[in-house]
């Protein structure tokens, strides 16, 4: 222990003496974590909308009002001519186009029925996709409310229709930003923490110290347990720092207990430390450990359920993404501070992340060797 505590000595002081360490210790996490919920939201608003208005009866109108009153859609260009719709959603000033037919009031009334047509600007799915189905969902509202309009009393009663409501659990505003906050501040500790322990014994290799840690008697787990429990405090650290940011700016709290973010935290650290230590056991400088960082991190990102649901992945990649530790951390974040989850409920995840964090740390002490 004597051994290992002038190892610790001499890595908290390299730490604090590099500005670069500190600022992307500090900086880094409180940067992204103000700016990235922002960006990452997917909620589709100000839809650019373009009507071509054949009928220009009252229905017509009504139907373009509700449209444009829901908050989603902004009109772009209101005309008789498809020709000049088409066009505005060429220059990209229209996102979707809704023709309104002739005599759409007039089959509506006599018939109970009248087609419309809708064409989308699928350059961008996610826009086409939810823009269409918002603009479904209101066509389907103004429909039912033309149907009771128009019940005969007292055979039919608008009391007799069936609605349906929902609600929304463990989120119930849909707020983004409550779903998006967890699994960034994931994002940011991993790439603290495998960046970081990746460049550490690199460092040491480029500016020559290793020969003579490599003199002394030092032994190879020493040496490993000296490198990684530093950065495993300031991984804690910056956890600590993002979940400071999450409840000062965006009001998120958990659900569940701030001990089991840290307990399933200090495991995950190990794994993501470990995997930078043995990254660095691989690499001679610090441009490789950087390149082979970064191509792990576009991986663990991708494939880690941030942005698409692993559930909807090809079922080679959901394979891929169970040998993925940021998709556990990412889930047991989003479990406890949504859903409230507990240690016994995370369990089967704590289970995983250690045997990653025994494999790769095992790897990484036995890869090192004493030589230069």
């Amino acid at each position: 222990m004597r051994t290992l505590r002038f190892l610790l000595q001499k890595e908290f002081k390299q730490v604090f003496r590099d500005p670069a360490i500190l600022r992307i210790i500090f900086m880094m996490p409180i940067i992204q974590l103000l700016v990235l919920p922002w960006a990452a939201d997917y909620e589709v608003k100000n839809i650019k909308l373009a009507i071509v208005d054949h009928d220009h009866s009252d229905y017509s109108r009504q139907f373009i009002s509700k449209v444009t009153a829901s908050g989603y859609f902004q009109l772009d260009q209101y005309t008789t001519s498809y020709n000049k719709a088409v066009e505005e959603v060429e220059k990209e000033n229209a996102d979707i186009v809704v023709e309104i037919p002739v005599h759409f009031e007039k089959d509506l009334v006599k018939e109970s029925k009248a087609p419309l047509f809708m064409a989308v600007n699928a350059i961008n799915g996610v826009k086409a996709v939810l823009g269409a189905s918002y603009l479904q969902s209101i066509v389907q509202d103004y429909n039912n409310e033309i149907r009771q309009q128009w019940m005969q009393l007292p055979r039919f009663s608008p009391q007799t229709t069936i609605e349906i409501t929902s609600s929304n659990w463990f989120n119930p505003l849909m707020d983004y930003k409550l779903f998006m906050v967890p699994g960034i501040l994931v994002l940011l500790v991993t790439m603290v923490g495998s960046f970081l322990a990746a460049l550490n014994i690199v460092k040491e290799k480029e500016v020559g110290t290793i020969e003579q840690i490599n003199v002394t008697p030092i032994k190879k787990y020493q040496f490993i347990l000296g490198k990684l429990i530093p950065f495993w405090v300031l991984g804690l650290l910056i956890l600590t720092i993002g979940l400071a940011i999450s409840l000062i700016v965006y009001g998120i709290h958990p659900a569940g207990s701030f001990l089991t973010i840290y307990a399933f935290a200090a495991v995950y650290l190990l794994v993501v430390l470990g995997l930078g230590l043995l990254i660095s056991t691989y690499c001679n400088t610090q441009q490789q450990a950087m390149l082979i960082s970064f191509f792990l991190m576009m991986i663990f990102i991708l494939l880690g359920g941030l942005y698409t649901p692993i559930e909807s992945m090809p079922q080679w990649a959901q394979w891929i993404a169970k040998f993925n530790p940021v998709s556990y951390f990412i889930e047991v974040m989003r479990r406890v501070v949504l859903k409230g989850s507990s240690l016994a409920d995370i369990a089967p995840q704590i289970g995983i992340i250690l045997l990653f964090a025994f494999v790769l740390n095992g790897w990484a002490t036995w890869n090192y060797r004493k030589r230069s």
